[in-house]
């Protein structure tokens, strides 16, 4: 991706294997710290002797002169840089990911009735692709946060737009999770246009996020919790849902029925005006 050299790009277990061990202390790995260390984490022997390697083999794998290492070679490492279960399932892809043919890209388009969907529904709802695009939503969704309406990037938003960041509570811990699930969504997808512009911009103008994508994190992002400071009617804790719809993710934010946050959306809703709506590039609106 941007920022990225010829050889990054080809070798992405290694970049991911550098990354993760960086983030793993002598400490955590029952190794003492000793003086004068000169790398963050762990020395690539260290990491070796660890997982039951030769050291030559582990700078191998590193610099990708093999990648074909063994589904128990890679546990161990997993083990060693205190993987998870996701983490591991995306090491593992890693090192499985061959080279492919260029493939030919359809634009992401919104189904009519995704759009009859939003239309009905009585909750902020809207359909982003996969690098977090607003592709529809309701008017619910809007009278939410006008930066859920098609045209806005969640992901650029979050980083970029002071108001996006005070309406999120817990904003540091929003953009780790939002940076980690882009990553996932990413994948080995590394010559997309969306996700190459997409870090090129957030690489040059996030400071957060050049720190964030460093890491290599990998979470996904699906149903949940979260708490949000509207500026007119102030605080909401809301559910999320995330539904899979033909390659496409449709997100419905609804709170507890009879809550405070639910007579909160009742009175964004009577702010907004009006029978559901739904809008979207490309596609009829429906009321």
């Amino acid at each position: 991706m941007a920022n990225m050299s010829d050889d990054d790009r080809a070798n992405l277990l290694g970049g991911y294997l550098r990354a993760r061990r960086a983030l793993v202390t002598p400490q955590q790995a029952g190794l003492a710290p000793g003086p004068n260390r000169r790398v963050p984490g762990l020395r690539r022997e260290e990491v070796a002797m660890l997982a039951g390697i030769s050291a030559d083999y582990y700078l191998r794998l590193e610099r990708g002169r093999d990648r074909n290492p063994s589904t128990q070679v890679l546990e161990s490492l997993a083990r060693v840089l205190h993987l998870d279960e996701l983490e591991q399932d995306y090491l593992l892809g890693l090192a499985a990911a061959r080279p492919r043919p260029r493939r030919r890209r359809k634009p992401e388009r919104v189904p009519a009735r995704l759009h009859q969907l939003l239309a009905s529904v009585q909750v902020p709802a809207f359909v982003e692709g996969r690098a977090f695009d607003v592709l529809a939503s309701n008017r619910l969704a809007v009278a939410l946060s006008p930066r859920l309406q098609p045209g806005y990037n969640r992901l650029r938003s979050l980083l970029l737009d002071p108001e996006e960041q005070a309406f999120q509570q817990d904003w540091t811990r929003s953009a780790e999770g939002f940076i980690a699930a882009f990553r996932k969504s990413a994948g080995d997808d590394i010559d997309n246009p969306r996700f190459v512009e997409l870090v090129g911009e957030l690489a040059l103008s996030s400071e957060r996020f050049r720190t964030l994508w460093a890491r290599h994190d990998i979470r996904t992002l699906d149903g949940g919790t979260a708490t949000v400071n509207h500026p007119v009617v102030g605080e909401l804790r809301l559910h999320r849902d995330k539904l899979p719809v033909d390659g496409l993710l449709l997100v419905l934010y609804y709170a507890d029925q009879g809550s405070e946050s639910d007579e909160k959306l009742r009175m964004l809703a009577s702010m907004a005006g009006t029978a559901p709506t739904s809008t979207g590039a490309g596609s009829p609106t429906v009321t």
